[in-house]
Formats: C-alpha cells, sequence, structure tokens
C-alpha cells in the first residue's frame, strides 16, 4: 500500500514538475532598465497610474531585509490591477487570484536593473486558461507597454 501510495505521489509530482516546466521556459519577462532600481519603479508606477489602474502596494523587499539585518540588494514589486480585467479571469478559475493584481519586479542584478514579470501565457498554462483570453492578450499588451515606458523604450 505504501509502495502505490508512494509511486501515486511521485506520478502527480512529475506531473507538475512538467506543467510548470513548459510554462517555466518562457515564464517570465525580463527587461533591463537604464535606470536604478527606485526611478525605474517610479516611472513604472507614473505608468500604472496614467492608464487608470490601482495600485494596490509597493513593496521594498531590501528596506524589509535591512529592517530584519539583513542584506537584500535593491528589489521592489509593484502591485496593481483593474478589476474589470481580472474578476474575468477568476471567474473562470479562482485559483488565479493567486497571481491577482498584477506584480512586477524591479530588481539589482549587478550593476544593473531590470524589470520582469510573469508572462501571461505561463498564467494561461498554470491555471488551464486559453492563452488567446481576450484578457490575457489585453494584459500582455499593457505590461509590455508600461514596462517599456518604465525604462524608456515607449513609442
Amino acid at each position: 500500500m505504501h509502495k502505490l501510495l508512494a509511486v501515486a505521489v511521485a506520478v502527480l509530482l512529475g506531473a507538475c514538475a512538467t506543467t510548470n516546466g513548459n510554462a517555466g521556459e518562457n515564464a517570465f519577462i525580463s527587461k533591463t532598465s537604464p535606470y536604478g532600481v527606485s526611478e525605474t519603479m517610479d516611472r513604472l508606477q507614473a505608468a500604472v497610474s496614467k492608464r487608470g489602474a490601482h495600485v494596490f502596494a509597493r513593496v521594498d523587499h531590501a528596506a524589509g531585509a535591512q529592517r530584519a539585518r539583513l542584506g537584500l540588494a535593491p528589489e521592489q514589486v509593484l502591485i496593481f490591477g483593474n478589476p474589470k480585467l481580472g474578476t474575468p479571469l477568476m471567474q473562470q478559475n479562482a485559483l488565479i487570484g493567486l497571481d491577482l493584481p498584477l506584480k512586477v519586479l524591479v530588481w539589482q542584478d549587478g550593476s544593473t536593473a531590470r524589470i520582469t514579470y510573469t508572462a501571461p501565457a505561463a498564467l494561461a498554462a498554470r491555471y488551464g486558461l486559453d492563452p488567446a483570453h481576450p484578457v490575457l492578450v489585453k494584459m500582455g499588451k499593457v505590461l509590455d507597454a508600461i514596462t517599456n515606458e518604465a525604462i524608456g523604450t515607449a513609442p
């Protein structure tokens, strides 16, 4: 009986690893910023606000680490969203609420600031949604536009 349980767990873990592995290849979109982390984040927050999305929080991981007397390179997360976009996805699969509202990470990688977010196609794969879902397509366009604006490559 224990062997059967062990085999079942191994199969389930293997299936999860395969799903995450396939989505993981292109799960994140990263761009290089010519600005520092704080300035990139300020520019990102302005781009989000300009489009009418709600900023829920700006989390400064490095400041938190410093309060705990630990060192961490500059790293901030902006949490933002628009219920008109996210709600239809949560109506299809409530678990996507684990990844919504959207989050964009601005972080220091050596001497370079980077801006990174989860690709909407990866969210689709993770939650069994159609990657061509109009909301996911729109999310992808918005994420691309606001991150380009934050790093100064917006048209």
